[in-house]
């Protein structure tokens, strides 16, 4: 194979040469104005020698002294410039041998001229005119001569002007032949080769018979109709491939399958958490997964479920303010990301890079235009995740969402099965109070068998017990209407404790005080309804025997929920009200409803000391019982 210059080299031989040509060309052509330029000011400077020699003539035969002194000095200054001229204005005579013998003339008959109009009698008006018009025609002369030099540098500039233009015509026409032989030749070779191939002929090579770039492409194009050729040999080979992509894409939708079913057993947000984390961290090879629920603000995500992540990282991030770390986004940003865990990175919370991992995938947990949660998948590696394991891992989430949108709706039903007995309860409840009613009946009629016997005494106390039933009676009754129709608040407890505590304080009179501590999950609407109850119950005991000023009540939220509710009353022996628990019927009902969701009672109290009852929540998941879903997330509140 022959070696030659590549199609790069040539282009730029071609070009480098015009290049080379053209910049000679322009400098020429501007040396040549340049010329010009310093010719023609030479001329106005010469013009300028002709005025003011008349100048001077007229002040010689009549002006001061001290101006044709002045007039002298420029004239000799102008004489000075044009002998060795000013690059810099362009100003210079063109100088010939003609220029120069004019010059010396001009220099001769301006000394001759200058002596005489120095001496101290000035000549005659017509002598001096004569004089002044000899020494003006030598400068005309002069001038003459300049612009036939002029007039020759001129004509130089045009011969050299039509020259470019002979050379461009010759480049062009050099340039197309060129760019026929050394590209649309062999293009055209090159779509015929292409032709024959379309056409089946697999067995067409174009000859290589130089390096340069259109070598090198028909080396390619050979390259390229054998790979063709060897195609067909590699069919099955290709389609044992795409058999294998296959089953992988079956072993992601079995993954997803399990996804599925896993989310229809799960009885509670927590278990379909909990094994969706695990799934989804053994389907992405992920070193550690997490869950966080967020609030309606998506300020706040909290912890739901993790596998494999540190206990002490998990602990740390419990619940993280939007901002301080990489996790966490608003529904309108609300896309899967892949971030790189960097070093020097400036991070509030830098536990992923603490717990060694190097790479973290963010999902959003989305449904019904809202950021329910996010995601969370932690790598060790720089891998990451491919296209396809993305598209899996979107459409787990999908279904992780579904899921918990069936959770919420059950819990809604729930709520309103709990809310309608609560309701029968309570009618049954406005029914049972006949008994004191019957009671009393009979006051009433002790009260009037009193007047008519005139037992005044007897009247009186009559009336004390029936103003005092009636009031028990009034108050019982409207203590049980509020308390059996008492709903979950769709957003959190807080809102429904602040409720009764307002209402105890304006029937009672007695300063009841609220105070929220800690982030975690909402409670489930039938376990708030429960705790409520209980909490209830507690304020009634203190309304009827405690005697309080003041009453407490705590609610600790993480790591699992804490009631407490405290008086400041006359407290009570429990060891004596253990032994006489069937007088106690309102504490009792307060440890049957406890039973019922699992948490735990315990009562504290002392004669003199106030009584304190604590209300603890299993920690699994707050009540054991199914929490609200993620769109009835609370407005988290500050500590």
């Amino acid at each position: 194979m022959r070696t030659r210059a590549t199609l790069t080299t040539k282009l730029l031989a071609m070009g480098l040469g015009f290049l080379l040509f053209t910049l000679t060309s322009i400098g020429v052509t501007l040396w040549v104005t340049w010329k010009l330029e310093g010719g023609a000011a030479a001329v106005n400077e010469a013009g300028r020698l002709r005025m003011n020699t008349m100048r001077m003539a007229l002040a010689v035969e009549s002006g001061p002294r001290g101006e044709l002194l002045q007039r002298i000095e420029k004239m000799d200054a102008s004489l000075q410039l044009l002998e060795t001229g000013d690059p810099a204005h362009p100003l210079f005579v063109p100088w010939s041998a003609d220029t120069r013998a004019r010059f010396a003339q001009v220099r001769a008959q301006w000394a001759e001229v200058r002596a005489q109009w120095l001496l101290p009698e000035a000549a005659p008006g017509p002598e001096l005119l004569a004089r002044a018009d000899a020494l003006t025609a030598v400068m005309n002369a002069f001038v003459d001569a300049i612009e036939v030099q002029i007039a020759r540098w001129t004509a130089a500039l045009h011969v050299l002007q039509l020259f470019l233009m002979g050379v461009a015509v010759f480049v062009a026409f050099g340039a197309v032949v060129m760019l026929y032989l050394v590209v649309l030749n062999p293009v055209a070779r090159m779509q015929q080769a292409l032709e024959r191939v379309r056409q089946g002929e697999l067995g067409t090579r174009l000859p290589v018979d130089s390096d340069d770039e259109f070598g090198q492409l028909a080396a390619g194009f050979n390259l390229m109709v054998h790979a063709l050729q060897t195609s067909h040999t590699d069919l099955e080979r290709k389609v044992r491939e795409k058999t294998a992509s296959v089953e992988i894409k079956n072993q992601r939708l079995a993954a997803l399958y399990e996804v599925s079913a896993q989310a229809a057993q799960a009885g509670s947000l927590q278990a379909l958490a909990s094994g969706f984390v695990r799934q989804v961290r053994q389907v992405a090879g992920a070193d550690a997964a997490a869950i966080r629920w967020s609030d309606e603000g998506n300020e706040r995500y909290v912890m739901l479920a993790a596998d494999g992540m540190p206990e002490t990282m998990a602990q740390e991030e419990h619940c993280l303010n939007a901002g301080n770390c990489l996790c966490g986004q608003s529904y309108g940003q609300a896309r899967m990301r892949v971030i790189p865990i960097v070093p020097d990175m400036q991070m509030e919370l830098p536990h992923c890079h603490e717990a060694g991992y190097r790479l973290v995938v963010a999902i959003p947990i989305a449904q019904h235009q809202r950021v329910l949660g996010e995601l969370n998948l932690f790598f060790r590696s720089d891998a990451g995740v491919s296209e396809e394991m993305r598209e899996l891992l979107d459409a787990m989430v999908r279904h992780l969402a579904s899921s918990m949108e069936g959770l919420r709706a059950a819990a809604l039903e729930r709520e309103a099965a709990v809310s309608d007995e609560r309701s029968l309860i309570a009618r049954e409840l406005h029914d049972s109070i006949a008994q004191s009613l019957a009671f009393l009946k009979i006051q009433t009629q002790l009260l009037r068998d009193a007047v008519k016997k005139g037992n005044d005494a007897a009247r009186d106390r009559s009336m004390a017990e029936l103003d005092v039933g009636v009031r028990e009676c009034y108050a019982d009754v409207r203590e049980l209407l509020v308390h059996f129709r008492t709903r979950a608040n769709e957003e959190d407890i807080e809102e429904a404790l602040r409720t009764t505590l307002s209402k105890f304080g304006h029937q009672t009179g007695i300063a009841a005080h609220l105070a929220m501590e800690g982030h975690g999950l909402p409670l489930a609407p039938d376990v708030q309804i429960q705790v409520l109850h209980m909490v209830q119950e507690a304020l009634s005991n203190v309304r009827k025997h405690a005697g309080a000023a003041r009453v407490d009540v705590r609610v600790q939220r993480h790591p699992c929920w804490r009631f407490e509710v405290q008086d400041d009353g006359v407290g009570f022996d429990t060891g004596a009200a253990a032994a006489h628990a069937s007088l106690h019927v309102g504490l009792g009902i307060v440890r049957e409803r406890a039973q019922g969701i699992g948490a735990r009672v315990d009562i504290r109290s002392a004669p003199g000391a106030g009584t304190t009852v604590v209300i603890e929540l299993p920690p699994a998941d707050a009540g054991a019982a199914n929490p609200a879903p993620p769109r009835d997330l609370p407005a988290w509140s500050a500590p």
